[in-house]
């Protein structure tokens, strides 16, 4: 009986089951378990093994290029980040708005960190999530011109829950690329937050895109629904023991502005 129960399970696929069944059977042996609880037990085990294979997926989907989390963030060095607020947004109320996050600050001082850690937690609580850095998603946008799959690219994006955009600084861009880069964040628009990670102020954008008319929409929408931190502190590049460390004088707190 039980090799026909371990063919069904495999025709069935359920794989959780499978590998704990020789387990429970022999504790409902031991402990004289009643029949439904070894149900309850094999079905919890095939959910546990279902919400860990969904996990891994949606991990490997998404691209992280480091395994950060908020807890591994040195808060205690940055004096320039708000821990309470990153914790609270690590609650992702902000997805659920469609809420943007905009990470402005100098080299160095966490603003990837801290970004990719929320996009780990909303990763890990079930959300479809993906990160780039700016530089390859606008390389994908201009090649996905050359075969026409622009539109196909686009919707795709558009469906992520979270878009994580690293690193937006001084680039290059083909017009070509900027048109699509506005199309993506205006079918994200009040339907799904982006995280965009940069070193340049809002003014800043005109230089880098070089269409005021197009940048002035971009914000528009961009900062409609949006948290703007700015992280004002010393480089996490710098070791823990360098003997002349930034001046507490000259460190800002982060500062915030919601629109």
């Amino acid at each position: 009986m039980r090799e026909d129960i371990e063919k069904l399970l495999a025709q069935l696929h359920f794989k959780g089951m499978a590998q704990c069944l020789e387990r429970i059977l022999a504790q409902a042996d031991t402990q004289a378990l009643p029949a439904t609880e070894v149900v309850l037990r094999l079905l919890q085990e095939e959910w546990r093994y279902r919400q860990e294979r969904s996990l891994a997926y949606r991990l490997d989907q998404a691209k992280l290029p480091w395994e950060w989390s908020l807890e591994t963030f040195p808060f205690e060095r940055q004096p320039g980040v708000n821990a309470a607020q990153i914790k609270g947004l690590g609650g992702l109320d902000f997805i659920a708005r469609a809420e943007n996050l905009v990470f402005i600050g100098a080299p160095g001082t966490g603003k990837s960190g801290l970004a990719v850690g929320l996009l780990r937690q909303a990763l890990i609580n079930g959300y479809r999530a993906r990160f780039y850095k700016a530089q390859e998603l606008f390389d994908e946008l201009y090649a996905s011109l050359a075969d026409r799959s622009t539109s196909r690219l686009l919707n795709r994006l558009a469906r992520y829950d979270v878009l994580l955009i690293d690193e937006l600084g001084y680039l290059t861009l083909k017009p070509e690329q900027v048109n699509a880069f506005f199309k993506l964040m205006d079918l994200r628009y009040a339907k799904k937050p982006s995280i965009i990670t940069t070193n340049l102020d809002y003014p800043d954008w005109y230089e880098l895109f070089q269409r005021k008319p197009l940048v002035d929409a971009l914000l528009d929408r961009l900062q409609h629904h949006c948290i703007t931190i700015r992280v004002d502190g010393p480089s996490l590049r710098v070791p823990d023991s360098d003997p002349n460390p930034p001046s507490p004088k000259r460190r800002r707190k982060t500062t915030t502005t919601k629109k």
